[in-house]
Parts: C-alpha cells; sequence; structure tokens
C-alpha cells in the first residue's frame, strides 16, 4: 500500500492507519484539508476486497468532504474513517469504542459521525469514549434523512432546470441503492408524486420499496440504462464510468452517493452528451449541513432551513455552467477551491 503515490492522494495532511487487536479493528482514517476547520466526516464500515481499496475509498471521500463544507459555506474541513469489515457480520461494541478511542486521540481535529454501515446507536458506543462525535441519539440523530431531503432539493432544482418544471409528479426516477438515505429519498419523491423504478444488491430493500412505495424492481446492472428522467445513483461511487455513460438513459443525474464519477473525465463526458450532472458533493450535502448545524448551535429548524438551500446551490452551478459551456462538476471544484484559496489567504495575512 502506497500512500504518497496513490492515484488519489491529493496532499492530504494525515492518512492514519488504525488496529486495535483486542476487537479486531482495522480501519483508515483520512484528514484531507483543515483549512476551514476542524475535519468532519462519517465512518464507513464495509468489506473492502483490499487495503488498496480501502485506502483508495478514505482519500476520495475526505477530498469530496473538504470540497463539500466549502461549497455549503461551514467552517469545516474534509476527513473521513473507513473501517474494514461487514457491519451485519463484524460489527461490536468493542469495535466501535476502539474505533472511538483513535477518533479522542486526534484531539479534535477530525469531528466523526454515521455513514454507510453506521447507525446512531453506534454513535452512541463512540460517545463514550470521545467527544468528537456527532448524530447521537438524543441530539440531531441520524442525518440521513437530512441528506435525502437536500437531494430532493437538488432533484427539483435539476428538474427546473433541464425540463422546466421542479415538480417530480409524474416524473419516473431510476433509484439505484436502498439504503438508509436511499429508501428515504424514495419516499420523499413518492410523496410528491414521482414514478419509481429502484434496485439494490439486496432483495429485501427492493421488496420492501415494491410493497409500500409501489415502486417498479429491476436489477442492479440494468438500473443505470433503465429510460427515466431522473437516475439517482444512491449506492457506493464509482457507477458513472466508462461502462456506463454510454448506456444511460436518462437526461439527468442526481443522487446521494459519493465520488459518482469514477474519473474527473467522466464529467466532461455527461455534458458532451448534453446529460445535466448533479455535482455529487453539492447535492448530497445535507447530512454534512445537518451534524454541522449541531455542532455550531443550530436548531432543528434552522438546520434543515440550510439543507434546503442546496437546491438555490445548485440551480447557480446549473446556470453558471451552461452560460460559459462548462461541466457542472468542473465548475464545482472551482467554487469549492475559490474559497479554499481565499480562505487559506485570510489566514497567511492574519498571521503575517
Amino acid at each position: 500500500m502506497q500512500v504518497f503515490d496513490a492515484p488519489d492522494f491529493d496532499q492530504h495532511e494525515l492518512v492514519l492507519h488504525c488496529q486495535d487487536r483486542a476487537s479486531g479493528l482495522r480501519a483508515l482514517i483520512a484528514l484531507h484539508d483543515t483549512t476551514l476547520g476542524p475535519a468532519l466526516g462519517g465512518c464507513r464500515m464495509w468489506p473492502y476486497g483490499s487495503e488498496d481499496d480501502a485506502l483508495r475509498d478514505v482519500l476520495r471521500l475526505s477530498r469530496g468532504m473538504t470540497y463539500k463544507a466549502a461549497l455549503a459555506g461551514l467552517p469545516f474541513g474534509g476527513g473521513k474513517a473507513v473501517i474494514i469489515g461487514d457491519c451485519r457480520r463484524d460489527k461490536t461494541p468493542a469495535l466501535m469504542a476502539a474505533f472511538g478511542r483513535k477518533v479522542e486521540a486526534l484531539g479534535g481535529r477530525y469531528v466523526t459521525a454515521e455513514d454507510v454501515g453506521t447507525t446512531v446507536a453506534d454513535m452512541d458506543v463512540l460517545r463514550k469514549v470521545t467527544r468528537h462525535v456527532l448524530g447521537i441519539s438524543g441530539s440531531f440523530g441520524d442525518p440521513s434523512p437530512a441528506t435525502a431531503r437536500g437531494v430532493l432539493a437538488g432533484i427539483r432544482a435539476a428538474l427546473a432546470h433541464r425540463l422546466g418544471n421542479p415538480d417530480p409528479k409524474g416524473r419516473r426516477i431510476a433509484l439505484q441503492g436502498l439504503g438508509n438515505v436511499g429508501f428515504a429519498l424514495a419516499r420523499l419523491l413518492r410523496e410528491q408524486g414521482a414514478r419509481l423504478v429502484v434496485a439494490d444488491i439486496h432483495a429485501d430493500a427492493c421488496a420492501r420499496a415494491a410493497a409500500e412505495l409501489g415502486a417498479e424492481v429491476t436489477t442492479p446492472d440494468k438500473i443505470a440504462a433503465t429510460e427515466a428522467d431522473v437516475f439517482s445513483p444512491c449506492a457506493l461511487g464509482g457507477v458513472l464510468n466508462d461502462d456506463t455513460i454510454p448506456r444511460l438513459n436518462a437526461p439527468i443525474i442526481a443522487g446521494s452517493a459519493n465520488n459518482q464519477l469514477a474519473d474527473a473525465r467522466h464529467g466532461a463526458m455527461l455534458a458532451e452528451k448534453t446529460i445535466l450532472y448533479a455535482p455529487d458533493y453539492a447535492i448530497n450535502a445535507g447530512g454534512l449541513i445537518y451534524v454541522g448545524g449541531e455542532r455550531l448551535g443550530w436548531n432543528k429548524p434552522q438546520a434543515l432551513a440550510r439543507v434546503d438551500s442546496i437546491g438555490d446551490t445548485l440551480a447557480e452551478i446549473f446556470r453558471r455552467a451552461e452560460a460559459e459551456g462548462r461541466p457542472t462538476a468542473a465548475l464545482a471544484d472551482e467554487l469549492a477551491e475559490e474559497r479554499l484559496r481565499q480562505a487559506r489567504e485570510k489566514k497567511a495575512a492574519e498571521a503575517a
């Protein structure tokens, strides 16, 4: 495993390998950039095929959190943690407590929360050993509904820009992934009258969507090519790649998954196909805004109002990208990087 030479290493400030013999913990924590404040990002638990896969994920995710916080105007940097293991089989309170002690040892440079494979109950375990955890019970709790709410706001902005009407009623939405965020988004879309086509690696999740939401079910290998008004990736990253992009059959891509583009050049490929892409870290920032608001002392209505502003952020990205003839992903990167540059210059001036 090479860190500095890894393709996704982007001048990360810290990449920490964590191990605990007693609990079996094997984890990576990456802090990408703390210019704007302490690194805030969830803890993911996933059965990675190799340590290299885990490293790639944590590097990409932490960088995305930096851009996500910058674009959302939050005083946080980007960080992420991944625990190597199957959350349905390997997770124990002892393992989560061991991870929490690793977080505490960073002294507040990294603040964690829920992500794929972890829950509010897990964050409660962490809270017993570290102060640097958000999304615990008795407070703001699970950020998944807020993430889904922000994605819905983004979908409405995309529909308005591309199809002239923000209303999802009657629109066909192909939704990939029915985890906590994906299912919450599916429910919100159905409440607004959308017609759903869903796919997930877990058959029970699809069965539930069919029974509760009247969703049509297809297979994970077919969902990207489904004819729809919106393709909404809500599973893991890399779904927009050389294989899937030629098969896409929707004019809009707007979903909650992180790192949807397998490579930066795929944003340009989408633009060439005149597919409107909602940059992932812009549209899925609701969870970060929600738990970040908890950290900043906001109440829930204040946090949710800020989540709803994701639609305005995306509308501006869409408008500018179209006016300048540029991919939306490239424009979003530029906006985030500009805010980071301004913050660095301000810090340098204050230190002089």
